[in-house]
C-alpha cells in the first residue's frame, strides 16, 4: 500500500514540476531527426538513420490518448510498453473525511492492465494486452496517412482487435475501426474513432436485442506548455447494444523524452475495445487512475 502511495505521488510530482526532458540534456522532440543528423554530421559524428517515424511528435506523443487509439505510427522493429491503473473506489462515495481516510481512493484495489506494442512493418504494429480480470486483448494497427508528412489533410488508421475472457478462452469480442486525427497548428490535436464491436452485449446472444455496438470515440490533446497537455476523452455508442453511461476521461499528461505520464479521471475502468463498448459505471461515479508509457526507441 506504501508503495502505491508512493507511486501516485511520484507521477503527481512528474507532472506537476517535471522537465522537459530536452531541458535536462536529451534531445528536443520539436527538433526533427533530420536537424539533429545534419549536426551530427557537422561535428564528425555517424548520423542516425533518418527516420521520421523516430521522430518524438510533441503534437501526438502517444499511441493511446487515454483509451482510444491514436495515429502515431511505431517505427518498424521498435516497440513501446504501457500501464494503465484505475482505482476501484469512486471519488464520489462517503464523505470527505472517508475519502480522505482512503488516500482519496488510493488505497482502494484497482483495475490493472499491462500493454506491449511491437512495429512489424513501417506504419504496422502489433500489440498484446492483458487486465487483471483475466481479460485478454490482441490488436494490430496500420497507419494508412500521415497529414504533416503526406500533405494530407488528416492522419488515418485502421486497426483490428480481439479480446477474450478468463485469459482468452471464453466471451471473445472483435472490434474493426479507424482513427482519423487532425493537428490544430502547434496547439494539439483531435481525434475521431468510429468503431464496430462484436459480441459487446454479455447476456448470451438468443436472450440479446442486440449483440453488436458501434462506436464513435471523439477526444482532443491541447498542449498548455511544450511537454504538458490536457487530455479528455468521449465514446458515445449510436448504436446497437447501448446499455447506461457512456465511458468518458480527462486528464493530465506529461511528456518526458520516451516516457508519458498520465493521471486521469473516467467513469469506468474499460481499457480493452470490448469493455469500453460496455460503457462507464454511472455519469455520477468518477475514478482516479494513471498511464505509464515507454518507447524503446
Amino acid at each position: 500500500m506504501a508503495m502505491r502511495r508512493h507511486s501516485v505521488l511520484v507521477l503527481i510530482t512528474v507532472l506537476a514540476f517535471g522537465v522537459p526532458a530536452w531541458g535536462a540534456g536529451g534531445a528536443d522532440p520539436a527538433k526533427p531527426a533530420a536537424g539533429q543528423a545534419a549536426a551530427a554530421a557537422g561535428q564528425g559524428q555517424v548520423a542516425p538513420e533518418d527516420n521520421p517515424d523516430l521522430d518524438i511528435d510533441p503534437l501526438q506523443p502517444d499511441f493511446t490518448l487515454i483509451a482510444l487509439p491514436t495515429t502515431l505510427r511505431m517505427p518498424r522493429m521498435k516497440s513501446s510498453f504501457r500501464v494503465t491503473h484505475r482505482f476501484t473506489r469512486s471519488l464520489g462515495q462517503g464523505d470527505f473525511g472517508s475519502l480522505a481516510e482512503d488516500f482519496f481512493s488510493i488505497d482502494s484495489s484497482a483495475a490493472i492492465g499491462l500493454e506491449y506494442r511491437f512495429g512489424i512493418m513501417r506504419g504496422a504494429d502489433v500489440g498484446f494486452r492483458r487486465t487483471n480480470d483475466r481479460t485478454i486483448e490482441f490488436q494490430a494497427e496500420y497507419n494508412l496517412l500521415t497529414q504533416v508528412r503526406n500533405a494530407k489533410p488528416v492522419g488515418l488508421s485502421a486497426f483490428a482487435s480481439i479480446d477474450g475472457t478468463n485469459n482468452f478462452r471464453d466471451s471473445y469480442t472483435p472490434a474493426l475501426g479507424v482513427v482519423i486525427s487532425r493537428t490544430l497548428g502547434r496547439v494539439g490535436t483531435v481525434y475521431a474513432d468510429p468503431i464496430w464491436v462484436n459480441n459487446s452485449n454479455p447476456l448470451p446472444s438468443v436472450l440479446a436485442d442486440n449483440n453488436d455496438s458501434f462506436l464513435l470515440g471523439l477526444g482532443t490533446r491541447l498542449r498548455i506548455r511544450p511537454s504538458l497537455y490536457i487530455v479528455g476523452e468521449i465514446i458515445p455508442r449510436v448504436a446497437g447494444y447501448d446499455p447506461g453511461a457512456n465511458h468518458a476521461s480527462f486528464g493530465l499528461e506529461k511528456l518526458l523524452g520516451g516516457h508519458v505520464f498520465q493521471i486521469n479521471f473516467s467513469n469506468g475502468f474499460g481499457t480493452t475495445t470490448g469493455q469500453i463498448a460496455r460503457g462507464g459505471t454511472s455519469n455520477d461515479d468518477w475514478y482516479l487512475g494513471f498511464n505509464i508509457s515507454r518507447k524503446f526507441y
